[in-house]
């Protein structure tokens, strides 16, 4: 089975950076698509970023220009570069792996990453 690990949250005021960190246990050249979702106290699991096998990135509106996605094939890693960080980034970031079909709903999760943005 695939395993997924997340590392890199933490405590940050706003304006600070982080960089998180997801370990996949399999050559990440061979997803269809990894991704980083987030959950907020209250509220429904949302998709941060996502970036497809061909290399081709998508990212919320709301952290455009402030997250960047991106991977390293050699090390089987998944980077999520949050830069600016604001109070409502605070959640539980989560990294999700895709190996089949379509980029819909991962086959593959960690156990979440805390990011505490105080302002």
């Amino acid at each position: 089975e695939v395993q997924v690990v997340e590392s890199g949250g933490g405590s940050v005021e706003a304006g600070g950076s982080l960089r998180l960190s997801c370990l996949v246990s399999m050559d990440t050249a061979n997803f269809v698509c990894l991704r980083w979702f987030r959950q907020a106290p209250g509220k429904e699991r949302e998709g941060v970023a996502r970036i497809d096998r061909d290399g081709s990135t998508w990212h919320r509106n709301s952290v455009k220009g402030r997250f960047t996605i991106s991977k390293d094939n050699a090390k089987n890693i998944l980077y999520l570069q949050m830069n600016s960080l604001k109070p409502e980034d605070t959640a539980m970031y989560y990294c999700g792996a895709t190996e089949k079909g379509p980029c819909i709903t991962p086959a593959y999760w960690g156990q979440g990453t805390q990011v505490t943005v105080s302002s």
